[in-house]
């Protein structure tokens, strides 16, 4: 194994700074080198000015009039005494819009994440892009062995995947479930994996309070620091989402509120689904999304004034014949434009997904995904959930997919590099050593330049259709399916203290047998 997280074959760069590879290296996996990526193109904006404010303040009357569900009793205690309108009965809750907007107010627009790597840590905000994992999906699948219940190892595999693509900022330990693992341990091993097996800022479980809890202990391990440590230098974050339309549940608030306890960062997003769990508009869902997102984000600021919070968007239409969720199509992009717009008008940084309904890695789930990458990152997203290896509407996590959307991903990254433009990319003194008629194939420059002067696929086979059909006549799919298999025999695990191991082992082991025995969970 000599594989490390750095490409055996860096991207192509601009002509003042090349020189940082060596020559290509045969049969080695092309990938651009790990590194932050920042989105230099102007974000796309579809509404106006007038109709966004209108939709903010189209929620906040919402959240006046109708309010929100808190289904904790402390979540509604606490804004009973921040003043906001409480009904204990009704579990309702009605906010002023002043209260919501000087609450938003407090949150951090942009903060940094640590990572056990300190060269891997991630900053959130601004025009600042990381792309994360897919999580939460039942099934896994590849060809080989096809769809199926997932294990430990099988994860562990994924998670390995994940290490080793420089285009995954951030990963979920646990990118589908482990089947042979009870439920309320699950986690436990998710976050193993993740220190264990990466280097790379790693997400945490947040249903209920102890899964968030043990997120919090095994990152004070790893940090080798305590509660305080880790609020001043936050490492976490974690995904709540409401139950729209305009519910919030007791099982997310305790997971959210030790987060907030500890100052840790908290995703808030809404599933505002147009026609199911929103009105069949995208206006009607853009208001719910907002008022749930803001509703939320406001509680757990009155908890902690400034902790780092963001704003989630999961907008989407479903298919009105059959009810079925609808992701990759013209409705989520729009949603997305405007949901960046939104994030951006308040302060907050975005989160939002790689998403599509197809069930195999096919044209489907390529054309609806690259409708989904292409409209998050152009309207500013700041972190893209899902990013590699959903299928199925969420229900599969698939190495193949996970590949190409890798591919895909790193196409982006290219896309948004700046075009070089000095003396030697004008290229006029190639133009006179050419001539009229003649071609650059033999330029002097040209050879200077042919190992890195443009993209360079990780999956994408180039060459003509015979040279194809006699290398076996693989398909996209086909051909990432080697590639992940070579990057599992390259993989290399980051360097990790002996010590530090057996802790955080140890402290699994522990929870394992507390949790069975009803000992800490919430």
């Amino acid at each position: 194994m000599n594989a490390t997280s750095e490409p055996m074959i860096a991207a192509p760069e601009s002509a003042g700074r090349r020189g940082r590879r060596g020559p290509r290296v045969k049969g080695a996996l092309t990938q651009l080198p790990w590194g932050p990526l920042r989105n230099p193109v102007p974000p796309v904006e579809v509404l106006s000015l007038d109709h966004l404010e209108t939709i903010r303040l189209t929620s906040l009357r919402l959240l006046a009039e109708t309010g929100m569900e808190m289904h904790d009793p402390w979540a509604r205690d606490v804004l009973k005494a921040a003043g906001c309108a409480v009904d204990h009965g009704t579990m309702r809750v009605r906010f002023d819009p002043a209260f919501i907007e000087a609450q938003i107010a407090r949150a951090p627009s942009t903060f940094t994440l640590r990572a056990r790597n300190p060269a891997r840590s991630l900053t959130l905000g601004g025009n600042t892009v990381n792309f994360g994992s897919v999580v939460g999906p039942p099934y896994c699948s590849d060809l080989d062995r096809g769809r199926r219940s997932g294990t430990t190892e099988d994860v562990r595999n994924f998670v390995r995947l994940l290490q080793s693509l420089n285009t995954i900022h951030y990963l979920y330990g646990t990118p589908f479930e482990a089947m042979d693992l009870a439920p309320e341990v699950r986690h436990l091993q998710g976050y193993l994996n993740g220190i264990e097996l990466t280097d790379k800022v790693w997400g945490s479980w947040m249903l209920g309070r102890f899964r968030a809890e043990d997120a919090i202990e095994m990152a004070c391990l790893t940090f080798a620091t305590d509660r305080d440590g880790l609020q001043r230098d936050p490492a976490l974050i974690g995904n709540i989402n409401t139950n729209s339309p305009l519910v919030l549940d007791a099982a997310m608030t305790h997971g959210a509120r030790a987060f907030a306890e500890c100052g840790q960062a908290v995703i808030v997003t809404p599933f505002t689904l147009a026609g199911a769990m929103a009105p069949a508009t995208m206006a009607g869902a853009l208001v719910g999304q907002n008022a749930e997102a803001l509703a939320t984000i406001a509680l757990l600021q009155v908890v902690q004034p400034g902790m780092p919070c963001v704003y989630g968007s999961f907008a989407s239409n479903v298919d009105m014949r059959t009810g079925a969720p609808a992701f990759g199509t013209p409705e989520y992009a729009k949603a997305a434009f405007a949901s960046g717009q939104l994030a951006r008008l308040q302060g907050l940084p975005w989160r939002s997904s790689n998403a599509c309904a197809a069930n195999v890695e096919d044209a489907q789930s390529a054309y609806e995904s690259q409708m989904s990458i292409w409209s998050t990152v152009m309207s500013h997203c700041n972190l893209m959930i899902h990013g590699g290896g959903w299928l199925e509407g969420g229900l599969t996590a698939s190495f193949e997919k996970l590949i190409l959307d890798a591919e895909m991903l790193q196409m982006m990254v290219s896309m948004l590099q700046p075009i070089a433009v000095d003396e030697g990319a004008l290229g006029l003194s190639t133009f006179a050593e050419v001539g009229p008629g003649g071609h650059f194939f033999g330029a002097t420059d040209t050879f200077g330049r042919y190992e890195d002067a443009f993209y360079a696929p990780l999956v994408s086979d180039w060459s003509n259709f015979e040279n194809w059909r006699d290398r076996g006549s693989l398909t996209a799919s086909q051909r990432a399916n080697g590639v992940w298999k070579k990057m599992l025999d390259e993989y290399e695990a980051p360097p990790i203290d002996p010590d530090l191991l057996r802790d955080l082992t140890g402290y699994v082991d522990r929870r394992k047998s507390e949790i069975r025995a009803g000992i800490g969970v919430e």
